[in-house]
This record gives C-alpha cells, sequence and structure tokens, in this order.
C-alpha cells in the first residue's frame, strides 16, 4: 500500500468506465470537471451499468494548451453510449503511483513530484494518466487522491 506523499510502482488491473472526452484549455479545467462530471452523474442513473465505483479523471499530456482528458465513474459492467457519455476503462499494466492526502488544490504540485520520481527512476511513461478521487470530505485535509501514470 501507498502512504501518503510516497511514490512507488503498482500493477493496476483494467477497470470499465463512463466518461465524456474532452479537449480542455488549462484554465478551464475546474468549471468543466464540474460540468462533465454532472453530465456523467444524470446519465449513469439511465444506464445498467451495475454498481459504481469512484470518480476518476484519466488525462493525456497537454497538446497546444489544451488537456485531452476523460472525467467518468468506475463501473461495473459495459454499455452502450448515451449521448456524449462513452464506455471506457482505466488501464492495465504497472503505473507510477502517487497518493494525496489533502486539498485538491495540491494535485499539480503532486504530479510534478511523481514525474520527476519517474524520471529520478528512469522509468519510461506511457503518456496515460489518471487520479482516482476518495470519498468526499468536508475537511480538505482528509481528502484522498490517488494518482497514477503508467509505464510503458
Amino acid at each position: 500500500m501507498t502512504r501518503p506523499g510516497e511514490c512507488r510502482i503498482v500493477t493496476v488491473e483494467r477497470r470499465l468506465a463512463a466518461v465524456i472526452k474532452a479537449q480542455v484549455p488549462f484554465r478551464e479545467i475546474p468549471a468543466a470537471q464540474r460540468l462533465l462530471r454532472a453530465r456523467i452523474a444524470a446519465a449513469v442513473r439511465s444506464l445498467d451499468v451495475g454498481p459504481l465505483g469512484r470518480t476518476f479523471t484519466l488525462w493525456r499530456p497537454p497538446v497546444d494548451g489544451r488537456l485531452d482528458m476523460e472525467p467518468g465513474i468506475l463501473v461495473s459492467r459495459g454499455f452502450e453510449p448515451v449521448g456524449e457519455v462513452v464506455p471506457s476503462a482505466l488501464p492495465a499494466g504497472r503505473a507510477a503511483h502517487f497518493l494525496l492526502v489533502g486539498s485538491y488544490e495540491g494535485i499539480p504540485g503532486a504530479w510534478q513530484a511523481l514525474f520527476a520520481w519517474c524520471a529520478e527512476q528512469r522509468l519510461k511513461l506511457a503518456d496515460v494518466n489518471w487520479e482516482i478521487y476518495g470519498e468526499w470530505n468536508d475537511d480538505p485535509a482528509k481528502l484522498e487522491t490517488s494518482m497514477h501514470a503508467l509505464l510503458a
């Protein structure tokens, strides 16, 4: 188990998801996250996807100042697309992992720490990254975000 603030390599299994794919300028990411998550939440209520899991955001390195991202929620089984909500999956394989405990404002710094550790370890990245959000907590100091960078 990864301790908060620790980087390590983990093996992850493929996990099914319902997502909305988007390319978003950096300054619009927080607003886009809120908007797209509301749309996903509304859509999954009408889908037969079994029990729902955690919410997450899968992303790839930015191009021209835009982040290629897939905010979503883990689902128990596949489904047919409904509007902009489409089936996807978190990948399987080896990944560098970092557990952030604290406010979401710490996410950019946590990614920097994880990528710096990967560079120090001479790990080759697959350019597929994701963060899984823990249970909501009114105390930002207790929020948990599990961050993964897939290894090539």
